[in-house]
């Protein structure tokens, strides 16, 4: 299996098609996202613009979906829930469809949208993820991360490293590792793998959450490994189901 990583979106080269990607957004969609599933939502449907979104969702029941989306890590004015995994509780999200445009990860959903295998990852299933690729036993992977409008990210690196050290321990053999980039984030895992929490806070973007309001409940769920087995995966363009 060779295993790449990207930081964001835009560091991907404009003409690769992924066979399989992972893309990763720890603070906060892809937690939110399994969260969702995990408790019982339909789907989540992921837009990088926001007047899609609108027009998408207006095809639905309003008994029937709801609207998640942040910019600037705040609740999008109009919206019903912002991109907290602890607000996405069975009795809200169970049976419902999701409608969902972050800052962050579902640009980085877009980018990889039309791979022949799409799934996402935070640190709270990244066992179920990896679990999957062994059995799917996938030749290539691309793990993207998020970062922050296009910048780098501590944690989602720290994801990143987090399956790679899995899939290089449970995996097929040989696992290649194929760019630095992913190489760094091994070493990131290495030094945080006992405290992630701490590395949350101390990335920039756990600061930014910080700044912005009491995020300790956010910080706590993201920061759990291997909470849960959820695997989210694209079934339709943008459109993503627990199998």
């Amino acid at each position: 299996m060779k295993l790449s990583y990207f930081h964001v979106a835009d560091d991907v080269p404009s003409d690769l098609i992924a066979e399989t990607a992972v893309v990763i957004d720890v603070l906060r969609a892809t937690t939110t996202i399994a969260c969702a599933l995990n408790n019982g939502a339909e789907a989540v449907q992921t837009f990088s613009d926001l007047g899609k979104l609108k027009k998408d969702s207006s095809n639905w029941p309003a008994s029937s979906k709801l609207l998640l989306g942040e910019r600037g890590g705040k609740k999008i004015e109009g919206f019903d829930l912002g991109n907290s995994p602890i607000d996405v509780v069975p009795e809200l999200v169970k049976g419902k469809r999701l409608f969902m445009s972050t800052t962050n990860g579902t640009r980085a959903l877009e980018r990889v949208k039309n791979s022949k295998a799409l799934y996402t990852m935070a640190l709270i299933n990244r066992r179920a993820v990896a679990e999957k690729l062994i059995i799917e036993n996938f030749s290539d992977v691309l793990i993207l991360g998020s970062g922050w409008e296009g910048s780098y990210s501590l944690e989602d690196s720290l994801a990143a490293g987090s399956l790679a050290s899995f899939l290089i321990e449970h995996g097929p053999d040989p696992v290649h590792i194929i760019n630095d980039e992913l190489n760094s984030a091994l070493a990131l895992w290495s030094y945080w793998k006992d405290n992630l929490l701490g590395c949350l806070h101390k990335s920039t973007h756990g600061q930014r959450l910080t700044a912005i309001g009491n995020h300790d409940e956010d910080f706590a769920c993201c920061s759990e490994l291997d909470k849960i087995n959820v695997v989210p995966t694209q079934s339709d363009l943008g459109v993503i189901r627990s199998f």
